[in-house]
């Protein structure tokens, strides 16, 4: 089932499941551009084949919102977006522990190692081994602490660079792993086999209107954590 979060005839946003890939790939798992794909044909009641371009990921486990286009010519004004970095991302992350200051600005340098998909952070430039530093790519994101729990945290984080596993590694690397992420250091899974990330919060510039578009996506109803925070933040 597809949760739209946003619909015309030139862009659809959708709420991503953990778990579930943006796009297919050799695992031949059910992918969301394909499902996308398919509500369409049946709401419209097109013969042919469906276009969807895809005009960004987010990672497997994460959920939230995702930006497609519905034609080719909306496709290429939002990718130039993107290039250009004009998109403003916003994440929610449940960490683990709390970070030493309640707001501030990350900036690593991450290496990408392809072997273990996995990515490093490192704090300069001159900290990473001298034979990666041609792959080293810099890494920056803004982040504010909006809620805490007995056990979890809620960070609110700006996305302003787009690095492989950017937000996972930077968080931690400063001793703030996101829940269920045991690649990068969590202390257990959860159920879902997904992470506690959530991309949040989406604004773009409309391809053919120009408006400024901004679209929330909610965090899991049936998630009584995500729940907890959802209603701390709103009572604030």
């Amino acid at each position: 089932m597809v949760e739209v979060l946003y619909e015309d005839n030139h862009v659809i946003v959708v709420n991503k499941r953990p778990g579930e890939l943006v796009q297919p790939d050799r695992s031949g798992d059910a992918a969301l551009e394909e499902t996308v794909k398919d509500y369409l044909k049946v709401k419209y009641a097109k013969p042919g084949a469906v276009f969807l371009g895809v005009v960004h990921r987010i990672d497997r486990p994460v959920g939230g919102a995702v930006l497609l286009a519905r034609t080719s010519k909306a496709l290429v004004r939002l990718n130039e977006q993107l290039k250009q970095r004009r998109f403003r991302k916003i994440y929610w992350a449940l960490v683990e522990n709390r970070p030493a200051e309640a707001e501030g600005t990350l900036r690593h340098y991450i290496v990408r190692n392809g072997k273990t998909n996995k990515s490093v952070a490192y704090s300069t430039l001159e900290a990473v081994p001298e034979r990666l530093r041609g792959e080293a790519k810099e890494a920056v994101l803004n982040y504010r602490l909006l809620a805490s729990g007995e056990r979890y945290r809620l960070l609110e984080i700006e996305l302003l660079t787009g690095r492989h596993h950017q937000i996972r590694c930077q968080l931690a690397k400063i001793g703030c792993p996101i829940k269920g992420d045991l690649k990068y250091g969590a202390s257990r899974s959860n159920r879902d086999g997904g992470i506690s990330l959530w991309a949040r919060r989406l604004t773009f510039e409309h391809p053919v209107t120009h408006a400024m578009v901004t679209v929330e996506a909610p965090t899991p109803a049936d998630d009584r954590l995500w729940a907890y925070f959802e209603a701390a933040v709103a009572e604030k």
